[in-house]
Parts: structure tokens; sequence; C-alpha cells
């Protein structure tokens, strides 16, 4: 087993362990049985997922001295709720069927109401419960973050870092819908979105969070760390998940082949092959990108495009270069060394093909 491997095993054992003590907590709010589908589907999409973000929330915490603390855990396991709110309100504003390789949520109450032949819309009674199940993990994340357990100073110190962390994930889902809604999207934009939708908070401010927990306060070599090590493996990440949105394979992703092409996203990927594109090359883009019922071929077409413009050759480029940059701004950081080892196995861990 690699050391990123067993680093990610043993903090998601601590972080899944977190989230089912805190599910449960929260179970005796759920005893009315038309209740206990909305946990239920809470419990079901909170048991997948690689755990990345409390990872680098944890080796922040372990990297500025940190020592052994069961309320880290759960401050970490925090994240989970959050990024779980975030999928399920991504999975409607995009419409996917498919998210961890089951139905998505606004999908799956969609259904729920079909089958049982009430009244109203089926789509609608779906997106609506998805969007109140997205906000009460949202709200938990917030419950679960302050009552984690760890020093008061040391959340007090963190909690303006957490409460901009969350305006950041909301301007970058709205930037999202803004890129597909104008249409066409620059190299910088679609950059942009890339950094503040999810390159932000999936590497950046969760190993922000754990520097300040412990730390207890900013210092300017935490924040030296955070942009230079943190946001580039952020904008890495990220880049690797538009690849894995185009080329992966849904045994990895857990969503269908191409389901990116089909909603449309306007992605590093994309904007990279239309600025290289002939003209005939473009329209084939334009034509395809977005449409929901677009099937292997037009996914096969479109992987041509992107492949023969160059664009993902580049985009495989910026992935190592934002990757040596970071673990280079890693080596140069006063850190505890077994917390250097981590994050450079985790940077690694989460940028890799697969492909």
């Amino acid at each position: 087993m690699t050391a990123s491997a067993a680093s990610l095993d043993s903090i998601r054992t601590e972080v899944d362990r977190a989230l089912r003590e805190f599910l449960d907590r929260q179970r005796p709010h759920f005893g009315d049985p038309h209740l206990a589908t909305l946990l239920s589907a809470a419990e079901d999409f909170l048991a997948g997922g690689k755990r990345l973000r409390p990872a680098f929330c944890h080796w922040g915490w372990r990297a500025a001295g940190g020592g052994d603390d069961p309320g880290l855990h759960f401050a970490a396991a925090s994240l989970e709720l959050l990024q779980a709110s975030a999928l399920i309100h991504d999975d409607v504003m995009d419409a996917s069927d498919v998210r961890r390789g089951m139905p998505s949520a606004h999908r799956r109450f969609e259904r729920m109401h079909a089958e049982a032949g009430w009244h109203g819309s089926a789509r609608q009674f779906g997106e609506g419960t998805a969007v109140l199940l997205g906000n009460l993990l949202l709200v938990w994340s917030g419950e679960m973050w302050r009552t984690s357990g760890l020093a008061p100073e040391a959340i007090a110190a963190a909690q303006p870092l957490h409460d901009y962390m969350l305006t950041e994930l909301m301007c970058g889902q709205y930037l999202d819908l803004l890129e597909q809604a104008q249409g066409e999207s620059t190299f910088d934009s679609a950059l942009r979105v890339a950094l503040y939708k999810s390159g932000k908070y999936s590497v950046e401010q969760p190993l922000r969070l754990g520097l300040v927990l412990a730390a207890r306060a900013t210092d300017a070599w935490i924040d030296r760390l955070c942009v230079q090590y943190g946001q580039q493996v952020g904008i890495a990440f990220q880049l690797r998940d538009d690849i894995l949105g185009v080329f992966g394979d849904p045994a990895e992703t857990g969503k269908p082949a191409g389901d990116d092409l089909r909603e449309g996203k306007r992605t590093v990927l994309i904007a990279r092959a239309l600025a290289s594109a002939t003209p005939a090359q473009a329209a084939v883009v334009r034509a395809l990108l977005g449409d929901p019922e677009l099937d292997a071929e037009g996914v096969g077409r479109l992987r041509s495009v992107i492949e023969e413009t160059g664009a993902l050759a580049a985009c495989e480029g910026m992935i190592k270069r934002y990757l040596d940059d970071a673990l280079h701004a890693l080596d140069q950081a006063p850190i505890e060394e077994e917390a250097r080892t981590a994050l450079a196995a985790l940077a690694v861990a989460a940028t890799a093909r697969r492909t």
C-alpha cells in the first residue's frame, strides 16, 4: 500500500466514525416515518466519497504541530457534509441523473413520487426535496464544525476562514452557472471557475483550516503554503476532474461516460479545445456540447476534437506544472516532516491520472 493510500484509509476510518456518530445524534429528530426517508438519503449519500478534504484539513493540523485530538476528526468530517451539500445542489443545477454510482438525490425523490402515484409534478418534488436535503447537510456541516469538541479558541481563530470558504463555494457555483449560460468561455474565465468552484474549497481552504486550528492564528508562512501548495494542487485537482468528466471510466467517476459534455460544462479542457480548433472542429463542439441526449457516438466525436486540438495534452501538462510547483513549495515550508510527506502523497493522489 502506498503512503497516500495508507494516509487516506486511516483518515477515512476516523471520518466515517465521526459522521456515523453525528448522524446517530440526529436520528431522534427523524422518528416520524415520513422523515425517515430524508435521513436515509443523507446516510446513503455520505457513505461515498474519497474524504480528500478532511485529509487535507487533518494534515494541515499536523503540519502546524497539532497533536492527537478526537475533535479534529469531527471538525474535518464536517467538510464531508459541506461537500455532500454542494454535490446535491450541483446535480439539481446540472440535471444530473447519477452521482457516486447511484441515482442523484433529486432523481431518487422523483422516482419515489412517481412510484407512489402522488399528486403534482414528480420532477418538481424531486428537485425541491433535493434542495432541502442539500440545505440540511449544509446546516449540519456548520453544527458538526462548531460542536466538534476542539478548544473554543481554536474554533474562534478558524471561524472567519470557515465562513469565507462557504461564501467562496457559493460564488464558484454561480460562476459555473454563469459560464454555461453565457456560452463561449475563455481560458481565463474557465480557470477562474475551476479555482472558485472546487480548487479552493477542495484543497486550499481545508488545508488552511487545519493549519489555523492548530496554530490558532494566521501567519505569513501559512498564507504562502496555502497559496503556493494548496491553491496549485486545488486547480490541478479540478483539471483532473474535468478530464475524468470527459474521458473517465464510469466505475471510477460514479457518473455516465461523457456526462460533463451532456451538461455543457465550460471547463478549461473545452476552452483549450475551442481556442485551438479549426472552424469545422469548433462547429462540432458548439453543436454537440450541452445536448442532454448526446449518445456514445456524439461523446466520441467530442473526445476526438479535444484530443486532436491538443487540449487534452495541454491540460495534462498544466496538471504536471501545477503539481511540480506545489511540491517545490511544500519542500520549502517550515512544517512537520511527517505532514510534509503526507501532503506530498495526497497531492499526487488528488491529481493522478485515472483514465
